[in-house]
C-alpha cells in the first residue's frame, strides 16, 4: 500500500512541484519544521550540558513528528498523499538547478546570482567553470536528500517516517554544524542525519550509475570516502562519472578557499550550462528509475 500512495505522490510533486500561490498563503510545512526548530534551539541551546539538551529537544521533535503523520494517516490515503507529495522536491530541485543554466546562458552575474539561492559557499568571485560545479554538486545531493531518501522512509515506515525524516533532515541543515554554537546542541541531529541517509546516499549512487550504465563502483567508493560527510559524497561521485566531469575541487567560504579534494579528478573540469542541462537530464532519468522499482514493489506487494 505504502509503494502504490508513493507513486501517487511522486507523480503529484513532479507535475506540480511546490505552488507559489499556495506557499504565499500559508507556511511550507518545511518552513514550518524551520521556524519550530529555531524557537527550540534559541531556548534551550545555551549554558551547560548542551548535548543532552540537543538530544532531548531532537527526541521530542521526532515524536511530535511521528505523532503528525499519524494524524494525518487517519483523515485516509488522499491526505497521505497531498503531504507527501509536498515533502518531495525532484520537481522543485529540477527547477532551482534549471534556473542556474539559464542564468549562465545570460551571463556570469545572472549565474552567480541563481547558484547563490542554492549553495553556502562564496559566489561572488565564481567563473562559469565553478558556478557549473557547484549547481551540479547540489542537484546530486539533493537529489539523495530531498528526494530519494525521504520517499525511501515512506517506503519504510510510511508517512510518519517520512515526516520524521524531513524534521532529522531539517535539523541537520539549520544546527548540524561544527561550529562553538551548534557542535554540541546539533550533534544528535548531525548523526541521525548520517544514519537515516546511510542507504538512500548510496541507493541514489546506484540510481544514478544504472541510468547512465556506468559502474565505476571502486572509484565512486573511494571518491565518496574523500568527501566531508559519510553519505553526501555517493551521488556526487556518480554523477561526476554519469556526465564525465571532475567535481568538488577547491571552493571559498566567508572568505577563506578550501581545498578539497577533486572527485573524478581526471576527468573534464571545464564545465558550462550544458553540462547542468545534462545533470537535470539525470535527475529524472534517477527519478524515474525509483519510481519504476517503487512500482515493481507494489506489484509484489499486491
Amino acid at each position: 500500500m505504502s509503494a502504490v500512495l508513493l507513486l501517487c505522490a511522486m507523480l503529484l510533486d513532479a507535475l506540480f512541484g511546490e505552488p507559489a500561490w499556495l506557499w504565499s498563503r500559508i507556511p511550507h510545512p518545511a518552513v514550518a519544521m524551520g521556524r519550530l526548530l529555531r524557537s527550540v534551539e534559541l531556548r534551550w541551546n545555551k549554558n551547560r550540558a548542551r548535548k543532552a539538551k540537543g538530544c532531548v529537544c531532537l527526541s521530542a521533535l521526532l515524536l511530535l513528528s511521528v505523532a503528525i503523520g499519524y494524524l494525518i494517516v487517519l483523515f485516509g490515503p488522499v491526505a497521505e498523499i497531498l503531504l507527501a507529495a509536498v515533502l518531495l522536491a525532484q520537481r522543485s530541485l529540477a527547477q532551482h538547478v534549471r534556473a542556474v543554466a539559464d542564468g549562465l546562458r545570460r551571463d556570469l552575474a545572472t549565474g552567480r546570482s541563481a547558484v547563490a539561492m542554492i549553495v553556502s559557499r562564496d559566489t561572488s568571485g565564481m567563473d562559469e567553470s565553478q558556478i557549473a560545479r557547484a549547481a551540479i554538486e547540489s542537484a546530486a545531493e539533493n537529489l539523495s536528500d530531498g528526494v530519494i531518501a525521504p520517499a525511501f522512509w515512506f517506503l519504510v515506515a510510511g508517512l510518519p517516517g517520512l515526516v520524521a525524516y524531513k524534521m532529522v533532515n531539517t535539523a541537520d541543515s539549520m544546527i548540524g554544524y561544527r561550529t562553538a554554537r551548534y557542535n554540541d546542541f546539533g550533534w544528535a541531529a548531525a548523526r541521525l542525519d548520517d544514519v537515516m541517509n546511510l542507504i538512500p546516499a548510496r541507493l541514489t549512487a546506484g540510481l544514478i550509475s544504472i541510468c547512465a550504465w556506468q559502474f565505476d563502483v571502486k572509484g565512486i567508493r573511494a571518491d565518496a570516502n574523500l568527501h566531508r560527510s559519510p553519505n553526501a559524497g555517493w551521488p556526487e561521485a556518480a554523477m561526476s562519472r554519469a556526465l564525465g566531469i571532475a567535481l568538488s575541487g577547491p571552493r571559498a567560504y566567508d572568505g577563506e578557499m578550501r581545498d578539497f579534494p577533486w572527485v573524478n579528478e581526471n576527468a573534464r573540469r571545464s564545465l558550462s550550462f550544458v553540462d547542468i542541462d545534462a545533470s537535470i537530464a539525470m535527475l529524472w532519468k534517477s527519478w524515474a528509475a525509483f519510481f519504476i522499482l517503487c512500482a515493481l514493489i507494489g506489484l509484489l506487494s499486491v
